[in-house]
C-alpha cells in the first residue's frame, strides 16, 4: 500500500472499510460512529479480500460471527431499531447460498424501514473462471445472478464493477440508510475479483464526516389545511406509529395530545410511544389491538395518523374507521402521507406536530369525547388485568406476559415476532417506559425473536448495559431459528428467553378453525405424517448451547425463574407449556381480510366465508 499527498492506493474492500470507519453521527450531542460493526460468515466469496480489509480494525469495528446469514440480518435490523435508525450494522456473506440466506432479512428490514448494509460476494466480473462454485447460470443473460434477487427487497442496490465506483456508490447507500423517508436496507454486490482490485482513492474521500438525520419542514399550506380539518372535529383521534419514535417526537406527540385533549391510539410499531398510565393513551388499535382503541376509532370523525404506514392490522383491513371519517396523514414519506386520499402533511413528525399545534391554537376536543375514550380504556384495563391473571384456566401467553410485565425493569426491552405472540404482547403488555417494545409485525417474520433479541442486546449494551433484553418466542419460531442462543452466550450478550410451547403453529390452527376448517398440519398432533407426536426438550437443547435453562409448570414458577434470570449475568431460557386452544386474548380484535374459499364441499367453510364477507360493507375502498 502506497500513498501520495492526495491519494491512497487501496483495494475496493479496504476502501469500503476505511470509509465506514470515518462516518459519524451526532446523537444527543455525542459524535458516534454510524456503523456499529458487522455480522459476518466468511466464505470464498468474501474472506480473501473483505476479510483481509476488516481484520486490522477488529477493535474499532467489531465483527460478530453469525451462525446463519438470515439471523445475522435479523440481528442487524433489531440493532438499528434500538438505535432509532441512527446507527446500523453491516452483514457480510459469501457468494451463492450465503448471500441468498439474507433475502428474508432484507425483506424484513425493507418492510420495517430499517437501515442495514449488505456487503455480499458476487461472481467474477471478468467471467474468466465461469461457471464458478455456487454460480447460477442464466444462458440468455450472463449478468443475472442470485444477487439480483435483492433488487426487490432493498432501498439501494448496486454491483461494484470497478474500485472507483465505491466513491459514488457507498455514500449513496449511506444516504439512503439515513434518509427518514427512504430509509431501508442497502445492498452492495462485491465481485470476488473486484474486491481485491486497487485504485488510487482521493484521501479526502476518507475524511472524518459527521452526519445528521434530515428534518423535513412541512409545507405550511398543508399544516393550515390539516389544522382547519382538526378544528372542526367533534371526535378526533391520533394514531401514533413507529415514525413518532424514529423522529424523536414522543414528547411533541404527548404535548400535542395534552394541549388539545385528543385521545391517542398506538399501532403495533408505535407501542411504547406513551406509558400505559397516561390518561390519553387509549390503547393499541386494530386486528391485534384493544376494544378501547377500536371502539373510539370507529366513532372518530377526524383521524390524524402520525408516522404510520397504516398496515392492514392497524386499519382492520380498512374497516376500523367510519366511512365518512376524514384522514390526515402526517408522515415524512409522501407515499404514506397520502394513503386512502388522506389530507397529507409531508414532514418530520417533531417539526410538523409543533407547527400543527401552533396552527390549531386553543382548540380542545369536546370533554365528553375525551372522557368517553378514557372510560373505554378503563374497561380495557380491567379486561387485561383479568386476562393476564393466573386462575382456573390453563397456562396462556397472556399469563406469561403478565408475570414478566410485573417483574421487569421499566427500561428492559421486550422483543417478539410472528405467530400469536405479537397480538398477545400488543394487547396485554402495559408500557412502563417509552421505546421499550419491539414487536416485529411489519414482515411478521418467524425467527426474528432470538436473533433480533441478540442484535437488540448488542445495541442495549452500548447504552443501557444494566438493563435486560427479554424475548418471547413460541416453539414454532424457536425450532425455525435458535442458534443465536449460542451467539448470545459466546459474545456475553445476555438474553432472557421465554419459550412458550403450545405444540406447533397454534395461532394458525386457530385461524384454520375460525375459517371453518378442521385442524390440519399446524399442531404437531394434527400432522398426518407424524405417527407418534412428542414434545421437544427445549431446556436440554438450550443448555447444549451454553445457556442456563429451566422448565416451569405454571406462572408462579415462571415468576421465580424470571427473578433468578434477572439476577444472573448469563443467557437464561425459561420454558413453559401453554394451551393451544384456551387462554387466547379474545377481546380487542378488528375485522381482518383473509382469503376464504367462495366454494367448498365443507359446509362449515361455506358458512364462515359468508360470515366473514357479511362484514365487508364497512371496508373503506381507498377513499
Amino acid at each position: 500500500m502506497t500513498a501520495t499527498a492526495s491519494t491512497i492506493r487501496l483495494t475496493a474492500a479496504q476502501a469500503i472499510t476505511r470509509y465506514l470507519l470515518n462516518q459519524y453521527i451526532e446523537i444527543d450531542g455525542i459524535e458516534t460512529r454510524i456503523c456499529g460493526g458487522g455480522f459476518g460468515i466468511f466464505g470464498h466469496g468474501n474472506v480473501p479480500c473483505l476479510g483481509e480489509a476488516l481484520y486490522p480494525h477488529i477493535d474499532t469495528m467489531p465483527l460478530y460471527r453469525g451462525q446463519n446469514e438470515q439471523s445475522m440480518g435479523f440481528a442487524a435490523a433489531a440493532y438499528a431499531k434500538y438505535h432509532l435508525r441512527r446507527r446500523f450494522m453491516f452483514c457480510t456473506a459469501s457468494a451463492g447460498p450465503g448471500t441468498a440466506n439474507l433475502l428474508t432479512a432484507a425483506a424484513l428490514a425493507h418492510a420495517n424501514r430499517l437501515p442495514m448494509l449488505m456487503l455480499c460476494g458476487d461472481t467474477f466480473l471478468t467471467r474468466l473462471p465461469d461457471p464458478v462454485l455456487q454460480q447460477l447460470e442464466h444462458f440468455g443473460n450472463p449478468t443475472l445472478g442470485v444477487n439480483d434477487a435483492f433488487k426487490a427487497v432493498t432501498r439501494f442496490w448496486d454491483r461494484i464493477t470497478h474500485p472507483a465506483q465505491v466513491i459514488q456508490s457507498l455514500p449513496a447507500a449511506l444516504a439512503t440508510m439515513l434518509d427518514p423517508a427512504d430509509c431501508g436496507p442497502a445492498f452492495l454486490g462485491l465481485p470476488q475479483d473486484v474486491q481485491g482490485w486497487v485504485y488510487d482513492y482521493p484521501e479526502s474521500f476518507f475524511a472524518r464526516r459527521v452526519h445528521r438525520i434530515r428534518r423535513q419542514t412541512p409545507d405550511m399550506r398543508e399544516i393550515t389545511d390539516a389544522a382547519a380539518s382538526l378544528a372542526g372535529a367533534k371526535r378526533p383521534v391520533i394514531i401514533a406509529g413507529g415514525g413518532v419514535q424514529y423522529s424523536g417526537a414522543v414528547a411533541e406527540l404527548t404535548a400535542f395530545a395534552e394541549a388539545h385533549g385528543i385521545p391517542v391510539l398506538e399501532t403495533i410499531a408505535g407501542r411504547a410511544n406513551m406509558l400505559a398510565t397516561h390518561p390519553l393513551n387509549i390503547g393499541p388499535i386494530g386486528v391485534t389491538g384493544s376494544d378501547s382503541a377500536n371502539a373510539i376509532a370507529e366513532q372518530a370523525d377526524v383521524v390524524l395518523a402520525v408516522g404510520t404506514r397504516l398496515q392492514d392490522f392497524t386499519t382492520g383491513s380498512w374497516t376500523a374507521f367510519a366511512g365518512d371519517a376524514r384522514l390526515i396523514g402526517l408522515n415524512v414519506g409522501r407515499h404514506d402521507a397520502m394513503k386512502h386520499l388522506s389530507l397529507p402533511v409531508v414532514g418530520d413528525a417533531k417539526l410538523a406536530l409543533t407547527a400543527l399545534g401552533e396552527a390549531l391554537g386553543d382548540y380542545l376536543a369536546p370533554d365528553s369525547w375525551t372522557r368517553s375514550a378514557q372510560d373505554e380504556r378503563h374497561k380495557w384495563d380491567d379486561y387485561v388485568a383479568d386476562n393476564v391473571a393466573p386462575g382456573n384456566r390453563p397456562n396462556s401467553y397472556a399469563q406469561a406476559i403478565g408475570v414478566v410485565n410485573a417483574l421487569c425493569d421499566p427500561r428492559d426491552r421486550v422483543v417478539t415476532a410472528a405467530g400469536g405472540l405479537p397480538a398477545e404482547v400488543t394487547a396485554n403488555w402495559r408500557t412502563l417506559d417509552v421505546g421499550t417494545v419491539d414487536v416485529e409485525f411489519g414482515f411478521s417474520c418467524m425467527g426474528y425473536e432470538i436473533a433480533g433479541g441478540w442484535g437488540a442486546r448488542i445495541a442495549q449494551a452500548e447504552a443501557e448495559a444494566d438493563q435486560d433484553t427479554i424475548v418471547f418466542v413460541g416453539d414454532g419460531s424457536y425450532l425455525l431459528m435458535n442458534s443465536d442462543i449460542y451467539s448470545s452466550v459466546l459474545t456475553g450478550k445476555k438474553l432472557i428467553i421465554l419459550v412458550l410451547d403450545n405444540g406447533g403453529f397454534a395461532v394458525i390452527n386457530k385461524l384454520q378453525n375460525n375459517t371453518g376448517q378442521d385442524s390440519f398440519n399446524n399442531l404437531i398432533a394434527d400432522c398426518p405424517t407424524v405417527p407418534e407426536p412428542f414434545t421437544v426438550d427445549f431446556e436440554a437443547h438450550a443448555r447444549s448451547m451454553g445457556a442456563d435453562a429451566v422448565t416451569v409448570a405454571n406462572p408462579a414458577e415462571l415468576g421465580a425463574a424470571f427473578t433468578r434470570a434477572k439476577e444472573s449475568d448469563k443467557t437464561t431460557v425459561i420454558v413453559m407449556q401453554v394451551d393451544p386452544y384456551e387462554g387466547w386474548t379474545t377481546g380487542g380484535h378488528a375485522w381482518w381480510e383473509v382469503g376464504t374459499p367462495q366454494v367448498s364441499d365443507n359446509a362449515n367453510v361455506r358458512a364462515k366465508h359468508a360470515e366473514i364477507e357479511a362484514t365487508r360493507a364497512k371496508q373503506r375502498q381507498g377513499v
